[in-house]
């Protein structure tokens, strides 16, 4: 078998939809992907009609997919929701009124009641018996500090990564990608499609798997970033400023060789 994992689309459609294709190209002959599917992005409805096309998908809900569903803002990174400074005001206001849009175009688009059936976890098993679990930020969890290259063994510890049932776990989150182990376990952060901690391509990784075992390749998909700025321009987001820069749209599209 062979699927590609990915998270934190953010609601970038364009984005998503070059990850794909790019998956498709390599034959991917299913989609798993680990939260965050739509908040803090001008494409909320194209993004969600893309993810129900794909075949044998497997997804579950992230931190900013429950807060576009109750309103909350508990949980993120950084912490948002007691604000210090008006800067930090600015920041919640801005959250705050991008999950009700968001909301406001699933239901208007009758997607609401399938999003707001998204698990907390998905459990696979690879044809060589690999227990895999899919979840947004941890096991159990999909909120809190996350997986990075830094994440120490003690923390690790204290999540529960070796203590959920699985051999292997994907995870996004803190789009930061990362590649850890702990015991027999494997922690797999794929970064995020949407939102990579500076400018770079989509970032996702593709699964080969077979009864012999599997392997993990790392991918970077470039995608239209000036479609991406006409797609906010014109989707009366109440927030575009801020969430421009959350998408780095004035940063350059990566050059690649």
């Amino acid at each position: 078998m062979r699927a590609a994992v990915l998270s934190d689309v953010h609601g970038n459609a364009i984005a998503l939809s070059a990850v794909v294709e790019a998956a498709q190209r390599v034959c991917a002959e299913a989609f798993w992907i680990v939260g965050d599917l739509v908040a803090n992005g001008p494409q909320p409805v194209e993004t969600i009609a893309i993810a129900k096309s794909l075949p044998n998908l497997a997804i579950v809900r992230g931190n900013t997919d429950r807060y576009v569903l109750t309103g909350d803002l508990s949980g993120m990174i950084p912490p948002i929701d007691q604000p210090r400074t008006p800067e930090e005001v600015e920041v919640l206001v801005a959250a705050a009124s991008a999950h009700a849009w968001t909301r406001g175009c699933l239901t208007a688009a009758g997607h609401y009641d399938w999003f707001a059936a998204l698990p907390l976890e998905v459990r696979r098993c690879l044809p060589d018996g690999t227990r895999v679990l899919l979840v947004h930020a941890s096991p159990g969890r999909d909120d809190g500090p996350g997986l990075t290259v830094d994440t120490s063994d003690l923390d690790l510890a204290k999540q529960g990564w070796n203590d959920c049932e699985a051999d292997l776990i994907f995870v996004g989150h803190t789009h930061m990608p990362a590649d850890r182990s702990s015991g027999s376990v494997r922690m797999v952060n794929v970064g995020s499609v949407s939102l990579p901690p500076q400018p770079r391509g989509a970032c996702w990784v593709l699964l080969d798997a077979d009864e012999s075992g599997y392997s993990l390749t790392w991918h970077e998909t470039d995608y239209d970033r000036d479609a991406v700025r006409s797609a906010l321009a014109g989707s009366h987001h109440p927030t575009p400023e801020w969430l421009a820069g959350k998408l780095k749209l004035d940063a350059p599209t990566p050059v690649r060789g």
